[in-house]
């Protein structure tokens, strides 16, 4: 049985926006214990809201999106400020957003769904990540928070290899997700793998954002193939037939591979993906 804890945000804790809500969470797939991070919209608690339901993004990578204290380097993708401005501006509905924390030590292999030597893991546990969110995770969340279900409610997503995740999970799980985001996905794991197995999907969800930086790596070439590899995905998706009304693509000229990237991205790309 998982057990759960709430914490509330202190008034000191400056870098967080709204009602963010953490709780433990044991997982019995990957046997850890990790923190959910639950970001709840203006007004969620109000009168006359009771009975109201909501769409839902689960994001990887969870300590750094919300809190300068937990973020790498401690620079956040700041997901708390833009969504909390875009809902009062009405540019999206309210929404509820989940933060998946990494295990840290465990996140290169829990992110990976194929054996790899670059980065080197002969015994990767991503196979096992579908089942985790859709059979623990989403649950837990569920009987906690009023969720609006079906997959138009429903949204995934993650930068690097959290991105690579999300999009295995897609495919091994169709018809689940109706939007996903993908900062800077690690496209390239296993020798483009996730590409080959793209090829042949064609239950993609309604809305898709991807995105990438022309210096993810600051080699050359390296950073002139990690580009490609977005192209080819979009030119996947678009033979898939996904046209601009579902598919973002955006190529950040100079953009790098870090948190503060992928935050000046996130308003564009949750306008898109939920926008009215």
């Amino acid at each position: 049985m998982e057990e759960t804890t709430q914490q509330a945000v202190t008034p000191a804790n400056l870098s967080v926006t709204g009602d963010l809500r953490l709780h433990e969470f044991h997982s019995r797939i990957f046997r850890n214990t990790r923190i959910l991070r639950v970001w709840v919209p203006p007004r969620y608690d109000a009168l006359g809201n009771e009975t109201r339901h909501y769409p839902v993004l689960y994001l990887n990578d969870g300590q750094n999106l919300f809190d300068r204290a937990t973020a790498f380097a401690g620079v956040e993708w700041q997901v708390d400020e833009t969504a909390d401005r875009l809902i009062r501006q009405e540019v999206i509905p309210p929404l509820i957003i989940v933060g998946i924390d990494n295990t840290q030590g465990d996140r290169i292999k829990e992110y990976l769904p194929y054996r790899s030597f670059h980065p080197p893991v002969l015994r990767p546990q991503g196979r096992r990540y579908p089942d985790f969110l859709l059979n623990e995770v989403m649950p837990f969340v569920n009987e906690r928070y009023r969720i609006a279900r079906g997959p138009e409610n429903t949204g995934s997503g993650g930068s690097s290899l959290g991105a690579l995740i999300s999009l295995y999970t897609v495919i091994e799980r169709p018809g689940v997700f109706g939007r996903l985001l993908l900062e800077s996905p690690s496209l390239f794991v296993s020798n483009r793998r996730i590409l080959k197995y793209s090829r042949h999907f064609r239950r993609w969800p309604a809305k898709l954002s991807v995105a990438i930086g022309t210096r993810e790596s600051g080699r050359a070439d390296k950073d002139r193939q990690v580009v490609e590899d977005v192209r080819e995905l979009e030119r996947i998706l678009r033979r898939a037939g996904m046209d601009g009304t579902r598919l973002l693509v955006r190529v950040d000229e100079g953009a790098t591979h870090n948190e503060g990237e992928w935050a000046k991205r996130f308003p564009d790309a949750l306008s898109f993906l939920f926008g009215k």
